[in-house]
C-alpha cells in the first residue's frame, strides 16, 4: 500500500467520522425540538418517541459501520504489515 492508498483510506475514515458526527448532531437537534414541541402542546401521548427511537436504530447503524471499519481486523493487519514493511 503506498502512499496514495494511505491517504484514500485516511480520507474515507475521516469523512465517515465527520458523517457520523453530523448525523448525530442533527438527531439530537431535531429530537431534542420533537421533545420541546410534545412538552409545549399539553403532554398528551408521547408521539416523539416514534422519530427518536426510528431515526435511533439508523444511528446505531451507522455507529456500527464506523466501528467495523476503523477497528476491522482486515485494516489492522494491514497496518502491522506496512509497518513491518517501513521497518
Amino acid at each position: 500500500m503506498d502512499e496514495t492508498d494511505l491517504h484514500k483510506l485516511a480520507r474515507k475514515r475521516v469523512q465517515m467520522k465527520r458523517g457520523f458526527v453530523i448525523h448525530l448532531f442533527l438527531y439530537i437537534v431535531v429530537n431534542t425540538m420533537l421533545f420541546v414541541i410534545w412538552n409545549v402542546t399539553g403532554k398528551g401521548y408521547p408521539w416523539f418517541i416514534w422519530p427518536l427511537a426510528g431515526w435511533g436504530i439508523g444511528i446505531f447503524a451507522n455507529a456500527i459501520a464506523l466501528v467495523m471499519e476503523v477497528f476491522s481486523p482486515e485494516e489492522q493487519a494491514i497496518e502491522r504489515e506496512m509497518r513491518r514493511m517501513h521497518r
